[in-house]
């Protein structure tokens, strides 16, 4: 009865790992296939209208999609361009003012993703 239940319970662990991988082979790794990432378009990309710049390191990153939704969540801030290297992990923000440490965090954060300063 013992082994009965053992193999139950690996049953139903293998086909949540299943259903868990083909979602991610289906919608990319961070499980948004489905959903349009729509680019938040920086006006101003004269890097002379920039004069603070930081760069970020940012974890958890692991497609296109996530790329784009980091530089999205920072190119949203007033007076920020961001640029994100996914294979370097990080992001180069250019800001016309300075903006807080912690308030580029906190965007980065709300999208799902950790930032800290790099430099």
């Amino acid at each position: 009865m013992v082994n009965a239940i053992i193999i139950v319970i690996l049953v139903a662990v293998l086909v949540f790992g299943v259903k868990s991988y083909a979602k991610k082979l289906a919608n990319g790794c961070c499980g948004a296939g489905g959903d349009e990432v729509r680019k938040v378009r920086v006006e101003d990309k004269d890097p002379a209208h920039y004069p603070y710049s930081v760069t970020l390191s940012v974890e958890g990153m692991t497609c296109s999609k996530c790329k784009a939704r980091v530089e999205n969540a920072l190119n949203g801030i007033d007076g920020v361009w961001a640029q994100v290297d996914l294979q370097a992990g990080s992001a180069q923000v250019r800001m016309k003012k300075t903006v807080p440490d912690d308030e580029l965090y906190r965007v980065v954060a709300q999208a799902g993703y950790a930032a800290r300063r790099a430099d």
